[in-house]
């Protein structure tokens, strides 16, 4: 029987408070599944990604993670649960132009309280996974959108996530960099994690096992 890493019961949010985006929302994700988020722009696709990461809380309902409500606990434990339990790939990629890319990609492990040693070397194996081994020192600016995007997976992959979430990971990137990133998403699912992407293209839709419509 499956087992359900991730719930949404109830979920109602809306930026205004007379015209919610989610209302009274249900979804389970178990462990093991790439699962789909589709539907017209606007919908709340994104919103629904930060909902299920406690990035923001809903108006009423909840987000279970292993059957534990996580609505009502205190910030500082839900920004435990987001450093430790989930990975994020955000639409931009969404790194900092300040900073080298391995800075970038080690950047969660210092939130968990890790080593900089163990975490650079897991980030410097991932980053040598993903091709990208040969950008560490450089910053942002000087990679490409593909290589932003893939070291940005290596980011949200490297604390072994038990939930993936990612906001259209393939949206600007060549056909082979889009290979790479879903690859690697059916990978962590196979390993047992729990990948949740919202996603307007069709090539990801039809790796996915399961696609929910907003």
């Amino acid at each position: 029987m499956p087992h359900e890493l991730l719930e949404a019961r109830g979920i109602t949010f809306g930026y205004n408070r007379n015209t919610p985006i989610l209302s009274d929302w249900d979804a389970t994700f178990s462990a093991g599944e790439v699962v789909a988020l589709t539907g017209p722009s606007g919908r709340g696709k994104s919103t629904l990604l930060y909902l299920l990461g406690l990035m923001l809380k809903p108006g009423a309902g909840d987000v279970l993670l292993d059957g534990v409500e996580s609505t009502r606990l205190p910030d500082a434990q839900r920004a435990r649960l987001r450093a430790t339990l989930f990975g994020f790939v955000f639409q931009d990629a969404a790194l900092d132009a300040t900073r080298t890319v391995l800075d970038n990609v080690i950047e969660t492990a210092l939130y968990r309280g890790e080593p900089r040693d163990t975490a650079q070397g897991r980030a410097l194996e991932l980053m040598a996974q993903f091709g990208v081994n040969l950008r560490a020192h450089h910053t942002p600016g000087q990679v490409s959108g593909g290589q932003a995007q893939r070291i940005a997976l290596c980011r949200a992959l490297l604390n072994n996530p038990r939930i993936l979430l990612a906001d259209e990971p393939t949206g600007n990137l060549d056909p082979d960099s889009a290979t790479i990133v879903v690859d690697a998403m059916r990978e962590q699912a196979a390993n047992g994690g729990t990948v949740v992407v919202a996603t307007h293209d069709p090539a990801l839709v039809a790796r996915c096992d399961r696609v929910i419509q907003l």
